[in-house]
């Protein structure tokens, strides 16, 4: 089959993706072999191929955001069928035993793996998964549509019931970096009754689509909202926003900080954390986040803008994530039974 892989890990802009022929994978026991029709390109994929995330196997295969067909089921599967269309997102397994499992908390998982991280995952045209961590998907989410929901969405819906914004009546959002997840959570922040606030500095194409979206407010990344936020979530993996992020906010407000990869946080006074001001990250997620986000999705219902690339183009849409050039979110259209390379 052909695949996008990982050899060695370096700058996106010297293309370090090989686009190749490598060995189809057969399905364990408990797994499902899934026929990749599309898959989302997320900043950890960027994090991957540039080694901003330590290597896991000598050569992977990126992507977690993966749509596809299951072709075949290895044995003790009764979940699915074959021709079920499902997805495929970032938690691959967890041990389902350590401290954090047996307490809800599997996105914390000591002996979790990843896909497109510590296994192949969707930059391919099929991959394997094991079926308890495969996600049927709402009919009205085409494949496109559907791929950017897997990460960017799952993540970005985890990071916003983090911030605790239901518990405020017209709660004010606060979103840094505008690109897949930020375009996802607006519409469902903005379902829920809240107002929104975008820092991003992309004026064309960020910017943009987030006043198309109905944010209340549009910025630069380090403009100053017109009003203190309840509440506010970092996407762009820079450092340097978390400081003015904590002045735009409310006494008790929250920072959640939605990427699993950030510059260096400059120094600040104790005065911007005092008043009860919380930072938090967001690690990873549970099958239950992605249950309930793929629900809340279809009913408001969330509309992913996307941008489409080959299966070999993946090192020009990693380059174009990295340099903010997509709006909205990038997606891989792959499909083995239709693209011939």
């Amino acid at each position: 089959m052909k695949a996008s892989v990982v050899r060695s890990p370096a700058p996106i802009d010297t293309r370090p993706l090989e686009f190749t022929e490598v060995e189809k994978p057969a399905p364990a026991t408990g797994e499902v072999l899934v026929r990749v029709h599309a898959c989302g390109v997320c900043r950890t994929d960027l994090h991957v191929t540039e080694g901003d995330l330590k290597p896991k196997m000598p050569v992977v295969i990126p992507g977690h955001q993966i749509v596809g067909e299951v072709v075949e089921l290895g044995s003790n599967v009764s979940s699915f069928a074959v021709g079920d269309r499902v997805g495929i997102a970032w938690l691959r397994k967890t041990d389902g035993t350590c401290r954090f499992c047996r307490t809800g908390r599997e996105n914390l998982c000591e002996r979790a793996e990843f896909n497109g991280w510590s296994a192949n995952g969707g930059f391919a045209e099929y991959t394997v998964a094991p079926a308890d961590f495969v996600y049927a998907l709402p009919e009205n989410f085409d494949d496109l549509q559907a791929a950017p929901l897997l990460c960017a969405g799952i993540i970005g819906y985890r990071s916003l019931r983090l911030t605790g914004i239901e518990k405020w009546n017209g709660a004010r959002l606060g979103i840094y970096g505008f690109g897949a997840a930020g375009h996802v959570v607006i519409q469902i922040a903005r379902a829920r009754g809240a107002e929104v606030y975008v820092c991003t500095r992309d004026r064309e194409r960020h910017q943009a689509l987030a006043s198309e979206l109905g944010a209340s407010w549009v910025g630069d990344a380090s403009d100053a909202p017109p009003v203190k936020l309840d509440a506010s979530i970092i996407f762009a993996p820079a450092g340097e926003l978390i400081p003015p992020a904590l002045q735009a906010l409310e006494k008790g407000g929250v920072l959640v900080l939605g990427g699993i990869h950030m510059s260096p946080i400059p120094s600040f006074d104790y005065d911007l954390i005092y008043g009860e001001r919380v930072i938090r990250s967001v690690a990873n997620n549970t099958r239950a986040d992605g249950r309930e986000f793929l629900i809340e999705a279809a009913k408001v219902p969330v509309k992913t803008h996307v941008q489409t690339f080959g299966l070999e183009e993946a090192n020009d849409a990693l380059i174009a994530l990295k340099h903010d050039a997509i709006k909205g979110a990038a997606v891989l259209v792959i499909d083995a039974a239709k693209n011939k390379y």
